[in-house]
């Protein structure tokens, strides 16, 4: 059980749903080819999960002195499992998702692209040790490389099966994808300014220049309900540009119910946001429109599959 805390086996059971349904709801029901067989496109997820528990299990270990104060139920190392264990972990997990990514890269035939596993794994280390403490920059990298969990697919299934005669259509549908992981981006970016907000007292004390310690929670708040009425009204508008017009009905309901109500109940609540409960309560919202946004994809097949 320590085990599966030290990885938030939770966050790591959404990336690989998030990851399954991008395949199998919507990209397997477009009669395009796709470069990876279902064998390798489970270890292009496994891989992805390994890199992800890797960087949970890094931050866990920085995390130690932030958490104690924060969430003191929360802290796993020095707790049930050694600093020497975890970074014993931390180790097999980036090396065994490296290595997968690296047998993946030249089964596509596309060696180059290990170098994106080697990336992803530094900037997690990075961010754990370093890039977190740094105001804006680290809760921009991680919405980031939430980001490119969701380009990754078309890099690695699209784009290796492209030709001159399906390249309209394979750019047509990393284009959809781009628009899911700047979703992503834009969801978690304000998720992870409302985190720090929650945990301004630990940092704080830890020395830490995130966004509330350098600004104050009132500012940093103000910025975060900034971004949340841009997300609403790109989101807004992207219904209105591609759903309405393309009369996905059941999708706008969708959207409008679990995407841009939320949202606005958001933008509202952060008004008289003031202790740790409450900005936990807002982090929660947010991940709940994060993974209803990425579900609306089954939604679209759906639609798109009964107006037909």
């Amino acid at each position: 059980m320590k085990f599966l805390k030290l990885i938030r086996y939770k966050n790591l059971l959404m990336l690989a749903f998030m990851q399954l349904l991008f395949r199998y709801a919507f990209l397997k029901q477009q009669e395009v080819p796709l470069a990876l067989s279902d064998w390798q496109y489970g270890l292009l997820i496994l891989s992805t999960v390994l890199l992800a528990a890797a960087g949970y299990v890094i931050n866990n270990i920085y995390d130690v002195g932030t958490d104690s104060i924060n969430k003191p139920n929360n802290v796993v190392v020095g707790k049930g499992i050694t600093e020497t264990a975890a970074y014993n972990i931390y180790i097999g997990l980036n090396i065994s998702g490296v290595a997968i990514g690296f047998i993946l890269s030249n089964i596509i035939m596309r060696p180059t692209f290990a170098s994106l596993f080697i990336l992803i794994a530094s900037l997690l280390y990075f961010y754990a040790t370093t890039l977190k403490q740094i105001m804006i920059l680290g809760n921009f990298v991680v919405a980031l490389l939430l980001a490119v969990s969701v380009l990754i697919i078309g890099v690695f299934d699209l784009f290796p099966a492209t030709t001159a005669e399906n390249q309209a259509q394979m750019a047509s549908l990393f284009s959809i994808l781009i628009d899911y992981a700047l979703f992503a981006f834009m969801i978690n970016f304000i998720r992870e300014i409302v985190k720090d907000i929650e945990d301004v007292n630990g940092d704080y004390n830890m020395g830490m220049n995130t966004l509330p310690v350098a600004i104050g929670v009132s500012r940093a708040a103000k910025i975060a309900l900034g971004f949340a009425i841009i997300a609403f009204i790109l989101s807004g508008l992207y219904c209105n540009t591609y759903f309405m017009q393309n009369k996905l009905y059941i999708a706008v309901f969708y959207a409008f119910a679990t995407v841009l109500a939320p949202l606005l109940y958001f933008i509202v609540k952060i008004f008289s946001a003031k202790s740790q409960k409450d900005f936990n309560h807002l982090s929660s919202i947010l991940k709940l429109i994060l993974f209803f946004g990425i579900l609306s994809i089954l939604v679209i097949a759906f639609n798109i599959k009964y107006n037909a």
